[in-house]
């Protein structure tokens, strides 16, 4: 079924999974995302698909360990497999020549958008990627995304590495100073950051695209849970998107939404944890 390859730690609470899934992994492209289940009994959960190996027949995901699920999901080792895994899910990313696009990924965002900025590049872009962390040791994927990349520019927080500030940052100096003829930008990470380069891009006319992550469960359009705001219409992220104008994205509404079982998330971690505890 859905093996577990390898399972292997490269930062504080972080972990890159390759699972054998052939059918996903021929299918998968730019932009698209799987759904797991851990055991029988768990919940579903969206990851995007950071990497395929077509060859293999092996897909690559990165995820943070933070709830109950991906802690369970942290535990499997290689040779273990999965109760379930669907895919590949939601409207690939939109690859053409554009001309100069930009690729920023923020965190766990560098994850989705590498393999949206190496089939731009392979469709003869000129792609220039802005990764960015809080710190050195946070940054991930940096050298995939050196490979994937015309031009890779780093950001961190706290100056640990590259420049210091925000993605932001220096979007507004290829932009402003250096006057990069930028036909489109695609970020992916956390919201704060998607909105704020959403409402930089927008002053200047070009257009952006950003990949939503609200709530899921089936990915399918039935449940209705990763409804959004774009453009004024209710639009299904798992079916409509992930990916859209972020000039149109109702980010307010996304916030809110994705704080509904905040609570309740935490809850079912503690419950866990104190169990977990039990048994050692």
């Amino acid at each position: 079924m859905y093996e577990i390859i390898e399972n292997k730690s490269i930062g504080e609470g972080v972990n890159v999974y390759k699972i054998n899934a052939p059918d996903i992994a021929v299918k998968a492209l730019p932009g698209q995302f799987v759904i797991l289940r851990v055991h029988k009994k768990g919940e579903r959960i969206p990851i995007t698909i950071a990497d395929t190996d077509k060859n293999s027949g092996y897909i690559t995901i990165l995820v943070q360990t933070l709830g109950k699920t991906t802690h369970l999901l942290s535990e499997l080792k290689a040779g273990e497999e999965l109760a379930d895994l669907v895919g590949p899910l939601g409207i690939p990313s939109e690859i053409e020549n554009f001309g100069t696009v930009v690729c920023i990924g923020g965190g766990f965002g560098i994850a989705a958008v590498h393999p949206i900025a190496k089939a731009l590049k392979n469709a003869g872009n000129n792609v220039i990627s802005i990764i960015g962390a809080r710190r050195k040791d946070l940054l991930l994927m940096e050298n995939e995304m050196r490979n994937a990349s015309t031009q890779l520019l780093i950001a961190t927080d706290d100056g640990s590495y590259g420049t210091k500030g925000f993605v932001t940052d220096i979007l507004k100096k290829l932009i402003v100073d250096d006057k990069k003829n930028i036909i489109r930008v695609i970020a992916i990470g956390p919201v704060p950051m998607m909105k704020a380069v959403s409402d930089f891009t927008k002053k200047y006319d070009i257009k952006t695209i950003v990949s939503l992550n609200p709530i899921m469960i089936d990915g399918t359009g039935m449940c209705g849970a990763c409804r959004v705001l774009v453009d004024g219409q209710t639009k299904f992220a798992c079916v409509d998107g992930p990916d859209f104008d972020a000039h149109k994205v109702d980010f307010e509404n996304l916030v809110n939404r994705q704080r509904f079982y905040k609570d309740e998330e935490k809850s079912s971690y503690e419950c866990h944890r104190k169990e977990h505890h039990k048994e050692q």
